[in-house]
């Protein structure tokens, strides 16, 4: 049997990833969970014959900043529904010569930076999971979604890098000229605003989880470099925003196609084995 018929795959679209027609016949679904209310509907349909569910990151009117979006009400609604795999995509700043604006990476690490984010599930919210969960965060994206990421970006022919650490700040400012230098020297590749806790909770939920990310600018570490503006990310972002939709669209139905999932039970025996202090 083909993992087809196993997985259910949620799509979280960061700006400009909210395309109404990536879904044939779709159905809008209100999801309430113990978290409070996800940032919007969830968005069900099917692509190439795979259940896919999408969700808004920001809302589909971009209402909620970046430190205001209720991250576990997300991945614990896209849980809920069935989903065994997130796949999102993420607007993001370069901290490296090498990372251009206009290519793809495929992120592997993360860089801790925000502050005050509900960062777990267990802290005994009525109707949450109970106990402590020491969740190790290496790897820290589920390497099978990001092969199919990859694959597909290289079937494409597309720009993109395979692996990339993301400073994750709070926003909603940019950083300041003397943070971006730090971050760059702390061996980021990238800097955004949305990665943590997203990674975090969604490996907590036991689901599968790897982000492409678009390179929308070069921060402002680099000499003679002019502060990034929204219009300048928004800009990049929607000429680029296509070949995100199609790499996750292709990863879709590349991880339907495989006979081993094994790796999902595996999630969720991580998580079940990091809980302390059950009760």
């Amino acid at each position: 049997m083909t993992a087809e018929a196993k997985i259910k795959i949620g799509i979280i679209g960061g700006s400009g990833f909210n395309d109404p027609d990536l879904f044939k016949n779709p159905i809008e679904r209100e999801v309430t969970t113990p978290f409070g209310k996800p940032s919007d509907v969830l968005l069900e349909g099917f692509i190439a014959g795979v259940p896919c569910v999408l969700l808004a990151r920001h809302g589909r009117k971009h209402q909620h900043q970046p430190s205001d979006v209720n991250y576990r009400a997300n991945i614990w609604a896209l849980k809920e529904v069935g989903c065994t795999h997130v796949l999102a995509t993420t607007a993001t700043g370069s901290l490296d010569e090498h990372y251009c604006p206009g290519d793809l990476v495929i992120i592997d690490d993360f860089i801790d930076r925000t502050w005050g984010r509900k960062c777990t599930f267990f802290d005994r919210t009525e109707g949450g999971p109970r106990g402590v969960c020491h969740l190790p965060m290496r790897p820290a994206f589920c390497e099978r979604a990001r092969a199919a990421l990859r694959a597909a970006a290289d079937a494409r022919g597309y720009s993109h890098h395979d692996g990339g650490t993301a400073v994750t700040i709070q926003g909603p400012r940019f950083s300041s000229r003397a943070e971006s230098l730090m971050h760059k020297q702390w061996g980021g590749h990238l800097v955004n605003m949305t990665t943590v806790p997203e990674v975090v909770l969604a490996k907590e939920a036991g689901l599968s989880y790897a982000a492409v990310a678009v390179v929308t600018d070069y921060d402002c570490w680099r000499d003679n470099e002019q502060s990034v503006s929204v219009n300048e990310v928004l800009e990049m972002f929607a000429k680029n925003i296509t070949k995100a939709i199609n790499v996750i669209t292709d990863a879709v139905q590349i991880l339907a196609r495989e006979e081993d999932v094994s790796y999902l039970e595996a999630h969720k025996e991580l998580v079940a084995s990091s809980i302390m202090l059950k009760e």
